[in-house]
């Protein structure tokens, strides 16, 4: 066994232990629970280093001092060990950061998709909700794309699913509309009196009215006549009116 001097072996044994608590240190991150181990480690270097000063200083024999040599190197390894623990558990904290992170970034989207709009509908404005808002964009769609058919199920369903929605107005008009292309004038009449009925303050009822004269005319009813009377006389200063008027000057 290679002998050591006791000041050549004090020396190096302080190099590496000055050393060791230097590099620890750099290895450290953010999690408590490593860094106390660190800590823990260090003073349990710095409690050795004290023990051998000691017994150096003591001349205690070169068989301890070298046993004390030993722990030190098995201590250093543990502390490599632990600051590769570290490095993995700062890896995994700073994938579940990010994570979390994504979490709250998609919520936040999926959050502000079900925040109500707002929109104007015939001037005014209203705030709709988004499952409303495609609700009768979509049956809008098939209206004008010529499926009269599917429209109305889909205008029947909206107006069903969302009576009070600032769309209902106009739904149930386009419902009566749609009646109307397929040429079922009784049940565009029913559907236009609905708008009449419940929403007679909206741009439409003019125009359900009129809807209703035009099918009442294929229907050779005399109430025809009336109806585009009374539609002058309740909105007067609206397009529909103007349009009775002319209706009416040609008979």
């Amino acid at each position: 066994m290679m002998k050591l001097s006791k000041s050549g072996l004090s020396a190096a044994l302080l190099a590496a232990l000055t050393w060791l608590p230097l590099h620890a240190h750099a290895g450290l991150f953010d999690d408590d629970e490593a860094r106390k181990a660190l800590l823990d480690l260090r003073a349990k270097v710095e409690a050795m280093r004290t023990e051998l000063q000691a017994r150096i200083d003591t001349k205690s024999d070169k068989t301890s001092t070298l046993d004390l040599v030993s722990q030190n190197e098995q201590l250093m390894q543990q502390i490599n060990q632990l600051r590769g623990q570290i490095e993995v558990l700062a890896n995994d904290v700073a994938n579940a950061q990010k994570r979390q992170k994504d979490f709250y970034v998609d919520l936040d989207t999926r959050l502000r998709k079900l925040e109500p709009r707002e929109v104007t509908i015939d001037g005014k404005t209203a705030q709709v909700d988004p499952g409303e808002q495609r609700g009768y964009d979509q049956a809008m769609q098939l209206f004008k794309t010529g499926d009269y058919k599917a429209a109305g199920s889909a205008l029947q369903e909206f107006v069903q699913r969302y009576p009070g929605s600032s769309y209902a107005a106009n739904a149930q008009y386009w419902l009566g509309n749609s009646y109307y292309a397929q040429r079922d004038c009784k049940a565009a009449i029913a559907a236009q009196l609905v708008v009449l009925k419940n929403y007679a303050d909206s741009p439409k009822a003019p125009d359900a009215m009129l809807n209703i004269a035009s099918c009442q005319t294929e229907l050779k009813d005399k109430a025809a006549k009336k109806t585009l009377q009374d539609l002058i006389k309740q909105y007067p200063d609206t397009p529909a009116a103007a349009t009775a008027k002319e209706r009416l000057g040609g008979k």
